[in-house]
């Protein structure tokens, strides 16, 4: 354990974290999301943090990574299919609060992807969190800024 650091925050994650340069990205998944499979296929680092859930590792992880200020949208959610336009995600509105709380320019640096896309793109990730979150469409990637 460290001072200032969150317990959610394993000796492995830190490491990727502190490896990762201007313009990384990081994947925080849920229980559902294929990451074992993508990171084999991309070579992506797979941590897996099975008993945690996604918001409150997303909160730790912005308290100690900078959000990218040349990327237009830095924090990026996967967008509902379309047969499930009527479901309510009250996960994402948590992870824009957390956004809000950590960065000035708030919720405006939340984009969306479709599943598809955001597969694809997690196919570049230089790491994918895979957590135990049971919430659908809990899957967020975050662009590492500068400090």
């Amino acid at each position: 354990m460290l001072k200032g650091i969150s317990p959610l925050i394993s000796p492995d994650l830190l490491h990727v974290l502190m490896s990762m340069g201007h313009g990384d990205t990081i994947v925080i998944a849920d229980g559902n999301f294929p990451g074992a499979s993508i990171a084999a296929r991309s070579g992506a680092k797979l941590i897996r943090l099975d008993g945690q859930g996604t918001a409150p590792l997303l909160k730790a992880i912005l308290e100690l990574f900078p959000l990218d200020a040349y990327t237009e949208l830095p924090v990026v959610v996967m967008a509902k299919e379309p047969r499930d336009k009527d479901l309510e995600l009250p996960i994402i509105d948590e992870y824009k609060f957390l956004v809000r709380q950590v960065d000035e320019r708030g919720e405006a640096l939340v984009g969306e992807l479709s599943r598809q896309g955001f597969y694809d793109a997690a196919e570049n990730a230089y790491a994918i969190v895979q957590t135990g979150e049971t919430a659908i469409y809990a899957n967020v990637m975050l662009v590492k800024g500068v400090v």
